[in-house]
């Protein structure tokens, strides 16, 4: 069969004429509850809300270009770091007393492990920060450590997040410990996104300096 120049689709009967014109349709006949249009090439096409690149419209429907977006939550990243004058063993088996970490975090109020999952801890934070009282939880797992070198998770629910604990021996007195956090801002401090990551890492910096003075009296 012969190709005709132009392509025609079939499109419902909801979408106005008005509507169908914006897209540089032209209504050629009418059929009960469709209507039997003949396209031609628009650049109005190209100027919807979205950029689509031209030829990427299939000319066969007047719908192929939309496209649906997820909204894409942001994540952001803070490393804080801080000497101790204990060797990395000592600071290592602190820190891995999770429970204990309330003790010197400032904005962590309470960390259970589960009696039946050592490995996972729920946590709850809450600080007063930005006007307004903050309250998250979440579940973590603890992934395989690096005795003595490194502790590392991520959270199973609750706020998202993830970090690692790394510990640089100096000499066999002394160490370096890094903190990495990463976590994804919270949908109600969106507004206040450029501020939470200083913020947060002046938080963790203090949080070392607690520990710092806290590991020396570890036992």
């Amino acid at each position: 069969m012969a190709s005709s120049s132009s392509s025609t689709a079939i499109v419902p009967a909801f979408l106005s004429t008005k509507t169908l014109t914006l897209f540089g349709a032209i209504p050629t006949s009418t059929r009960p509850s469709f209507l039997s249009l003949r396209l031609r090439p628009s650049p109005s096409l190209n100027r919807l809300l979205f950029k689509i690149p031209s030829g990427s419209v299939n000319r066969s429907s007047v719908l192929t270009g939309f496209r649906s977006i997820s909204p894409v939550m942001e994540w952001q990243d803070c490393t804080v770091k801080r000497e101790m004058d204990v060797p990395a063993s000592v600071a290592y088996k602190c820190y891995s007393d999770r429970e204990a970490i309330p003790r010197w975090m400032p904005f962590i109020s309470t960390v259970k492990i589960l009696e039946d999952k050592p490995d996972l801890s729920r946590w709850s934070l809450k600080y007063k920060a930005f006007g307004r009282d903050i309250e998250f939880s979440w579940l973590a797992k603890n992934m395989q450590p690096i005795p003595n070198q490194k502790i590392h998770w991520r959270s199973m629910e609750g706020l998202p997040n993830r970090g690692a604990v790394r510990f640089f021996p100096k000499d066999p007195s002394s160490c370096t410990v890094e903190l990495t956090v990463s976590y994804e801002v919270p949908q109600i401090l969106t507004p206040v996104a450029s501020a939470l990551q200083p913020f947060l890492e002046s938080l963790l910096q203090r949080g070392l300096e607690r520990f710092a003075t806290f590991v020396k009296s570890y036992v």
